[in-house]
């Protein structure tokens, strides 16, 4: 049993150490929004915080995160109240097929909490997630107007 907190919660979860933390927290601890993508963390739709570093969870294994602190998209809203880059995301029309969406949002929520007014420069070097449907302006928008909020 390997203990993980996982939104502020902890769950005992029945898994080897090198169990991928994306699949721990899929399948183990139920926990659906954080999506498969590619398997080789180059896509970014499996991003979750861990200790408030982006990461990619397909390449982390859970034994490396015991006793951190992981954040999904699951654990972003506060009190029913979505965070600023969901908000963000919402009043300017980023997703498509949504599929990318909640490890964007996860990177960018890291981005902002290490440069909480972002250049673009910035924002090209932290957000390295891929979006099929070729979001990427409405993302930049969506960046700038969560810095301002």
């Amino acid at each position: 049993m390997i203990a993980l907190t996982i939104n502020g919660t902890e769950h005992q979860l029945d898994v080897e150490p090198d169990t991928p933390l994306l699949w721990a927290i899929r399948e183990n601890a139920g926990l659906t929004g954080t999506k498969y993508g590619c398997g080789i963390a180059q896509c970014g739709a499996c991003t979750v915080l861990v200790d408030g570093a982006a990461m990619r969870s397909c390449s982390v294994q859970v034994g490396d995160v015991a006793g951190k602190q992981v954040s999904t998209i699951e654990g972003l809203a506060i009190e029913g109240k979505l965070h600023k880059v969901q908000q963000a995301w919402v009043d300017n029309d980023v997703p498509q097929c949504g599929y990318c969406q909640s490890g964007m949002i996860m990177a960018v929520a890291a981005l902002l909490q290490d440069k909480p007014t972002p250049t673009d420069a910035d924002i090209d070097e932290a957000i390295t997630n891929i979006c099929r449907c070729g979001t990427f302006q409405q993302v930049r928008e969506a960046i700038h107007a969560a810095a301002k909020a």
